[in-house]
């Protein structure tokens, strides 16, 4: 008896690749909390130099631009700028369950709707790209920031930092 192979098309391919890379910033994000909350909190407040001050504000720039980028390919989700404000516990909280509202969403499109275009316009810029363009966009830039606050704990003195790296979660953590 043979079994079938089913070779996915290019478009399966991507649709599961952007329903992966939101389970993987997912993943990340929570990893990268569990480290930092072993940290004791009056030193995550600690002023750095880095694109944010602190590592809560780090923290809440991921969670905000992240609820940002959810209401551009969501269109029933309503962001109405960065208003969090939350201590550091509630900035966790936040962020891990944003994150995994993110996957959520990201997991119940189709491939048609992961191809679909959305028009952003912006007092920044203007755009019209698929939806991948814009989740591959998002989870890339969280990576870019989880990378700044593992700068930063090197700075305070933590070297304990843990792999958050993609191919890690495909591999070992999945």
């Amino acid at each position: 008896m043979s079994t079938i192979i089913e070779i996915p098309t290019a478009e399966k391919s991507l649709a599961y690749a952007m329903k992966n890379f939101a389970d993987y910033n997912h993943w990340a994000n929570c990893t990268l909390i569990n480290w930092l909350r072993t940290k004791p909190a009056e030193i995550l407040e600690i002023e750095l130099k880095s694109s944010f001050s602190t590592i809560r504000l780090t923290l809440i720039h991921i969670l905000e631009t992240q609820r940002y980028w959810l209401s551009v390919i969501d269109p029933t989700s309503h962001y109405t700028g960065q208003d969090f404000d939350g201590d550091l516990e509630a900035t966790f909280d936040a962020l891990m369950a944003q994150s995994q509202e993110l996957a959520e969403y990201i997991e119940s499109l189709s491939t048609e709707q992961i191809q679909r275009e959305t028009l952003v316009e912006s007092q920044w810029f203007q755009s019209n790209f698929p939806n991948f363009e814009y989740i591959m966009h998002v989870v890339n830039h969280t990576t870019y920031h989880r990378g700044q606050i593992i700068t930063m704990g090197r700075n305070l003195g933590f070297t304990d930092a843990p792999m958050t790296d993609y191919n890690f979660y495909n591999v070992m953590a999945k």
